[in-house]
């Protein structure tokens, strides 16, 4: 068994495997899913996921950031509904980002990239049209409040931050915090309890009309 403070983020997880599959409709389409012991939602896609996938406004060529991919629903149906281009997917947690890749494979999906990376540590040179994240609560506030800064420095300018967070696991902090790093914050869709949020970044033009 897993210590009792492990959980889903960590790096190496000890916990016994026990693997399940899912079968998952998303967007309107048919996944297949591997999960395992030590990894976030393993028994099914949770309902938060769920929600910001269905959710979250994607061009068909956008570059795409999950940031704590799991074993890779969100990204994977990212990538789905963007075929001509690319998602990124990261996660602290070894065995997830194990998962994801199989995952991708299982369901044909080719045009995505899966890192190990603790937050956006390893995509600190590049820029996203999207990031997308089911922030890691149980890592604590102050983990979730860096990914948000990361995240605003990761998008390009007019790009968009899509987040899931239960109102009582903080929506109202995590509105409050992307609010002083974001020109426009709002609330997408309230269901059974889960706020998705939309942040979107300062577009190019504004930004050079305020340095002129």
């Amino acid at each position: 068994m897993s210590g009792p403070n492990e959980h889903y983020y960590t790096a190496k997880p000890t916990g016994k495997r026990d693997l399940h599959t899912i079968v998952e409709t998303l967007r309107g389409t048919s996944f297949t899913f591997q999960s395992d012991a030590g990894v976030f939602a393993k028994k099914g896609v949770d309902y938060g996921s769920c929600a910001l996938i269905e959710a979250m406004e994607l061009a068909d060529d956008s570059r795409v950031l999950d940031v704590g991919c799991g074993y890779g629903p969100i990204g994977l149906a990212a990538a789905k509904a963007a075929p001509r281009g690319h998602v990124t997917m990261l996660d602290i947690n070894e065995r997830a980002v194990e998962l994801a890749r199989d995952n991708a494979a299982r369901n044909g999906i080719g045009n995505v990239t899966v890192l190990q990376s603790d937050l956006l540590e390893r995509v600190s040179g590049e820029r996203f049209d999207v990031i997308v994240s089911n922030p890691p609560i149980r890592a604590g506030k102050a983990v979730v409040h860096r990914l948000f800064e990361q995240a605003s420095d990761r998008l390009r300018p007019g790009g968009c931050l899509w987040i899931v967070i239960q109102k009582k696991q903080g929506a109202p902090s995590a509105m409050a915090k992307l609010e002083t790093l974001f020109p426009n914050v709002r609330i997408v869709d309230k269901d059974k309890g889960y706020w998705v949020i939309r942040a979107e970044k300062e577009a190019a033009a504004a930004v050079e009309a305020t340095d002129a």
